[in-house]
């Protein structure tokens, strides 16, 4: 649902944005203060109040990603699918006309350790009671009819098939199946074709129930609002919320024992990589050692040391990296790159080495000292807009992280020593228990 360019609405906004950009430059290097509450049933709240523009952001997440599927695998997805598919009567291109008459933006999805309903709306009640109404309704009070559902079933079908056909979205359902098991991160979070078909009205329903309660929200709200009103909002946002019981934590994650290597033939001239193991979670102790040595190693583009070794000295791949992707528990420390089918060998293996001699020797000096700039140079840009200071506050409230991250996180990433970064990568990367996904190519002989 989006809004349509042609709109008063829109042009107002742009020009708001225009007048604001003088405002945002002076203070984005002041990391905004953040407010934090219960609501009565018990959902937590964080608030950030920005008045530069006449906007407010929302987002609502549940603890209720498809790591909750169980034995129903891809109902979380087709619960949070079905959200804004139909609520409190009204059918889903009536929500989407409406929305889009207020010149607001509204979204809902999922992915492993969430879902979660979005909102974006100007902030004056004209336009934000009406938008708010919606969000609750499509929160609180889903209609779950069984033609949305059949429909939406089917279309998940065709997108899982029509994804099939994607040596990269393979390699990369094929990445979590090796290096997660039997851990609920393994499987796919739409499901295979034969999971979807399988899946009733009814178990989305308890999907729902189960999940979908106040106790087990994060309300994040970012704009032109202050503690009364972004109070007010938060209660009606909830109303139509059972109060529940927050979600249990996940099991921990367990490191493969051995290195695999998996090859699937794909009918395709380029062959995708993807080399993985557990990594690390949200608040993790080794978090700013880890994450600045990667940002040496492969998270910093083309001037990463992968980028170097792959690409620049051997022309392997146009492009390497490798990426930290923290969870609820250790996600996957994810290495991936993208090359012909005839020198797919040569090119892991210089990954892997390069992998080994970082895990040895960690960052030279002036790598550490180019990584930390970069971090820190560009975090301003990171935290510039409602929608990214959202997005910060999600990661707080669901994870329960220090209200002061965002303040406290360049000065963090400075303190990051060579000797801490080396003791991290030698206790937690063990290149010789990576799981590799090769996708591309003809089937072995």
């Amino acid at each position: 649902m989006g809004i349509n360019p042609s709109t008063p609405v829109l042009r107002m906004i742009l020009q708001g944005l225009l007048l604001a950009v003088s405002l945002i430059t002076a203070t984005a290097h002041a990391a905004p203060a953040v407010q934090h509450w219960l609501t009565e049933k018990g959902a937590r709240v964080y608030f950030v109040p920005l008045t530069s523009l006449p906007m407010v952001d929302i987002n609502i997440t549940f603890a209720a990603g498809s790591a909750r599927d169980g034995e129903h695998a891809g109902a979380a997805n087709m619960t949070s699918t079905l959200l804004d598919k139909g609520a409190a009567g009204l059918g889903a291109n009536e929500i989407a006309r409406r929305i889009e008459s207020l010149g607001a933006e509204m979204s809902a999805g999922s992915a492993r350790d969430m879902a979660w309903a979005e909102l974006r709306t100007l902030s004056d009640a004209a336009h934000l009671e009406p938008a708010l109404a919606i969000l609750a309704d499509v929160v609180g009070r889903p209609d779950f009819n069984q033609q949305d559902f059949e429909r939406e079933r089917a279309r998940t079908v065709v997108g899982i098939r029509r994804s099939e056909q994607s040596p990269g979205t393979v390699a990369g359902n094929e990445i979590f199946l090796a290096t997660y098991g039997d851990h609920p991160y393994a499987p796919r979070p739409t499901g295979t074709i034969e999971d979807v078909e399988s899946i009733s009205l009814d178990t989305v329903k308890a999907f729902y129930k189960r999940y979908y309660v106040a106790r087990n929200a994060t309300i994040g709200i970012v704009g032109d609002l202050d503690r009364k009103q972004a109070t007010q909002l938060a209660e009606q946002l909830t109303a139509g919320l059972a109060a529940g019981e927050r979600a249990a934590k996940l099991p921990p994650v367990s490191v493969p024992e051995a290195a695999t290597l998996k090859r699937v033939a794909h009918p395709s001239t380029q062959s995708h990589v993807r080399m993985a193991a557990p990594g690390m979670h949200r608040g993790d102790p080794d978090y700013f050692p880890l994450y600045v040595g990667n940002h040496t190693l492969g998270g910093s583009g083309l001037v990463s040391r992968l980028s170097k070794e792959v690409r620049e000295k051997r022309g392997l791949s146009y492009s390497v990296s490798s990426y930290l992707s923290p969870m609820e528990q250790d996600g996957p420390y994810l290495f991936s790159l993208q090359t012909r089918n005839d020198q797919v060998d040569e090119a892991l293996d210089v990954m892997r080495d390069t992998l080994g001699t970082f895990v040895k020797k960690g960052p030279t000096a002036d790598e550490l000292v180019a990584s930390k700039k970069n971090i820190t140079g560009g975090y301003a840009l990171r935290i510039d807009s409602n929608a990214k200071i959202l997005s910060h506050l999600v990661m707080i409230g669901f994870y329960d992280m220090p209200l002061d991250y965002m303040a406290t996180f360049p000065a963090k990433v400075d303190a990051v020593t060579r000797e801490q970064i080396m003791d991290a990568f030698k206790r937690r990367v063990f290149p010789d228990r990576m799981q590799t996904v090769i996708v591309g190519g003809p089937a072995a002989d």
